[in-house]
């Protein structure tokens, strides 16, 4: 399914995932739990946790931004993992999606740096 907002901006909507991410939205990592209880909870703009787009469930998502939010735990440090997300990130970005990387361990020992980039990300007149 395809969603459209006023701007004719469309995303693919893969229902068959929504079972999968209200999972993960249960059992957050804890970057992941900081970085919502911490700051994206109450970010200026709305931001979806476990979104589906396509056949992917991105971590964060601000669709007012269009930007994705990925927090990469040691799963993703492997060669195989890396070219998957590259091809993950790059199939986000032809749908016009911007898509920002943090590891577990920027969020956990960095925060205040993450919250800092992910801020200067807003415009000075948000959508």
């Amino acid at each position: 399914m395809t969603k459209f907002n006023n701007d004719n901006f469309y995303l693919p909507y893969n229902r068959n995932l929504v079972e999968r991410a209200k999972q993960l939205r249960k059992n957050m990592t804890a970057a992941e739990k900081k970085l919502w209880y911490g700051y994206l909870r109450t970010f200026k703009l709305r931001v979806l946790r476990q979104r589906p787009i396509d056949h992917f469930i991105v971590d964060f998502y601000c669709p007012s931004l269009k930007l994705v939010i990925e927090i990469d735990g040691e799963s993703h440090f492997t060669n195989d993992a890396q070219k998957y997300d590259a091809a993950r990130t790059q199939k986000l970005e032809e749908y016009g999606l911007q898509v920002v990387r943090f590891t577990n361990q920027q969020v956990l020992r960095e925060f205040e740096i993450v919250c800092e980039n992910l801020g200067s990300l807003i415009p000075p007149n948000p959508p």
